[in-house]
């Protein structure tokens, strides 16, 4: 039995300061898939995520989960998705005066009605699952970036998303700590979690993602299977990109794309 469409994106378009930075975006993510967002820096990937949940309501189109439309117009409604729709961003957005279980806790207790209890025991759950269960009572200044990035991580987990969205979450990380994060978006997808997910880390995501989405100038240009886009012989623009970024990273990592996840 195919999958069943989770979330759907029809006609995005989003114009900021007079400038269209999404132009008629359109794609859709099955139960259990991950499709990747690639791109150059300000062909509109982070804006497009910022749609999907409403923290930038787009300006026309359609968003679209389990077969429901949502216009975002009222509290209750965005309260709603936004429990249904994870975000982790670049940069955390942890609370500086909360521990890491208190930044997971606080959205449990106060969106979804828990108890300190079992919002606690929750909280220490999804700390435990991304390795930190030791690190819970430490504040966000006495974590590194990668652990920082975990416990954003162990937040959105902890509502219970149908979709998990994922802005560069190792863009700010310094490069011996990317592997930790990547570690667990890599659990993630072979727990089956719904994501969308803007990354440089082509290799990476070329062995999970059951679908790559090139985004150039507010438009997806090409979209496909990783191993397809990224063959030496594809002639694709999705190719010819992540080849330049090997070639500045001197790594040659894009010359042999993995097989995508089954």
């Amino acid at each position: 039995m195919d999958d069943p469409v989770i979330l759907r994106v029809e006609n995005i378009v989003k114009t900021i300061g007079g400038q269209r930075i999404l132009d008629d975006v359109s794609f859709s993510v099955k139960k259990g898939h991950l499709k990747v967002l690639i791109g150059p820096s300000g062909a509109g990937k982070s804006t497009l995520l910022s749609c999907i949940n409403f923290l930038s309501p787009p300006d026309s189109g359609t968003i679209s989960l389990d077969g429901k439309a949502v216009d975002g117009k009222s509290r209750k409604e965005l309260l709603a998705l936004r429990q249904q729709v994870g975000m982790i961003f670049q940069d955390f957005n942890l609370f500086d005066h909360l521990s890491a279980l208190e930044n997971v806790r606080v959205a449990l207790v106060k969106v979804k009605g828990l108890d300190k209890r079992a919002a606690t025991n929750r909280a220490m759950e999804e700390l435990a699952r991304v390795g930190l269960a030791d690190k819970s009572t430490l504040y966000p200044a006495q974590l590194s970036g990668g652990q920082k990035q975990r416990v954003s991580v162990a937040r959105a987990l902890a509502m219970d998303p149908k979709v998990l969205l994922l802005d560069e979450p190792t863009s700010a990380l310094d490069p011996e700590l990317i592997g930790e994060v990547l570690t667990v978006i890599r659990d993630l997808a072979d727990l089956g979690m719904t994501m969308v997910m803007a990354t440089h880390q082509i290799s990476f995501s070329a062995s999970l993602a059951d679908e790559f989405l090139f985004m150039e100038r507010g438009r997806i240009v090409e979209r496909g299977a990783p191993s397809q886009l990224l063959a030496r012989d594809s002639g694709s623009r999705t190719q010819s990109f992540c080849a330049k970024l090997s070639e500045l990273a001197g790594d040659g990592h894009c010359e042999i794309a993995p097989a995508p996840r089954a």
